[in-house]
């Protein structure tokens, strides 16, 4: 199917996770890169001119995954600085479900950082194909965070944080960096914050060994997200809570989970959702360039990242991001906590869209918003995937 831009497609058969709730056997009208229509299929008015797709009973429709923190896939990663590999990225993600995502760099020395940031804020700018992931800003991870909490992060190149600093890397992205993540018990963690808060930019707290007390002047300040719930920060004891403790009890903050079963035991992946219920969480998949590719040796930051049954590690065993699928994700948060759809698409479409400023365009299935859908099997696999109206995967038969 290779509609042309004034086409109207339609999608015919489904049961529609729409913003307004389920429509059992329903169709959904798209033209342009929006959706125009959808309802219940004994409502439908066809003039004859749409291009029609007709789906097995069992299909679901769903809003597209927003993956807030993503290095690469398929051999490419957003350090690579350059448009090919953003391409790759975006070319590849919607098999996966995902049809944004923020473009996440590495801690890294400054130039390299300042590369990967201007080749990802012209391609954020410039970026006009639909049928493709949309970039839709940039997650700099680091080098504003802990050394003791550096996990996969470089540490010689970890640096304290600096407003100033950050002004001047906005600057360079063509103002396209829309979340960060840093320690705040830093010297000029707070400041930061604040220099944040102020300018619309989510600041999130990550590779941190902040107590309970400086994550909470962190909230105060306003930090309103969590990297990677679990790792590498302060774990929850029952004297001193810590970042774990204070996502737990605060509201104001959103915590992202890798839902791998790698990074966070599945058992503590259902505590944290009953704690933080799926208005709380933000799945992610923190995935590096391997994810897609075979068992062996790659490159994250420099540093030299073994891959091996499911497991992404450097040569001392920390871990190093994952090679987790979003729609693995999915799946995996349903197994781990019995959770419904409803509210796995509330983790990885709604919120992240929400905290991004981007609900009134993506993040369900409503007129009027961009056509990000994915279609889902009677065993939740992805079996098609839109981006802004265009076709973008489909599953080989």
């Amino acid at each position: 199917m290779s509609p042309k831009d004034t086409d109207v497609i339609l999608l015919k058969g489904l049961q529609i996770y729409s913003e307004n709730g389920v429509v059992d056997k329903g169709y959904i009208k798209i033209e342009g890169k929006g959706i125009i229509e959808y309802g219940d299929i004994k409502d439908l008015i066809e003039d004859g001119q749409e291009k029609s797709v007709e789906f097995p009973s069992g299909c679901k429709a769903i809003p597209g995954f927003i993956d807030v923190h993503i290095h690469g896939v398929n051999g490419a990663d957003v350090m690579d600085a350059t448009p090919e590999a953003l391409e790759k990225i975006a070319d590849s993600l919607p098999g996966e479900g995902t049809t944004s995502f923020l473009a996440t760099t590495i801690t890294q020395s400054s130039n390299e950082i300042e590369k990967a940031l201007k080749n990802a804020g012209d391609y954020i700018k410039n970026q006009e194909r639909a049928g493709k992931s949309e970039a839709v800003g940039i997650h700099l991870e680091g080098p504003f965070v802990n050394p003791k909490r550096a996990g996969a992060q470089p540490s010689e190149h970890i640096t304290e944080p600096n407003a100033e600093l950050f002004s001047k890397w906005q600057t360079v992205s063509n103002h396209t960096i829309k979340l960060v993540t840093l320690a705040p018990e830093q010297p000029g963690g707070l400041e930061l914050i604040r220099h944040l808060k102020e300018n619309g930019i989510i600041p999130s707290i990550g590779h941190s060994d902040a107590t309970f007390e400086q994550t909470r002047e962190a909230v105060l300040a306003g930090a309103a997200h969590v990297t990677h719930l679990f790792n590498q920060m302060s774990g929850l004891h029952h004297r001193e809570p810590g970042v774990v403790g204070a996502a737990f009890l605060y509201e104001e903050l959103k915590t992202e989970l890798i839902a791998d079963g790698v990074h966070v035991r599945p058992e503590v992946i259902k505590l944290a959702y009953n704690q933080k219920g799926s208005e709380g969480v933000i799945l992610i998949t923190d995935s590096m360039r391997a994810k897609c590719l075979k068992n062996g040796e790659y490159d994250l930051g420099g540093q030299s990242v073994t891959v091996k049954d499911g497991r992404a590690v450097l040569e001392d065993g920390t871990l190093a991001g994952s090679i987790l699928r979003l729609g693995s994700a999915v799946k995996n948060m349903m197994d781990y906590t019995g959770c419904s759809l409803h509210d796995v698409i509330q983790m990885a479409s709604a919120n992240p869209a929400k905290q991004l400023n981007l609900f009134d365009r993506k993040g369900s299935i409503h007129n009027g918003k961009d056509a990000d859908i994915v279609i889902l099997d009677e065993e939740m696999e992805v079996v098609m995937t839109f981006c802004r109206g265009r076709l973008a995967y489909k599953k080989e038969e």
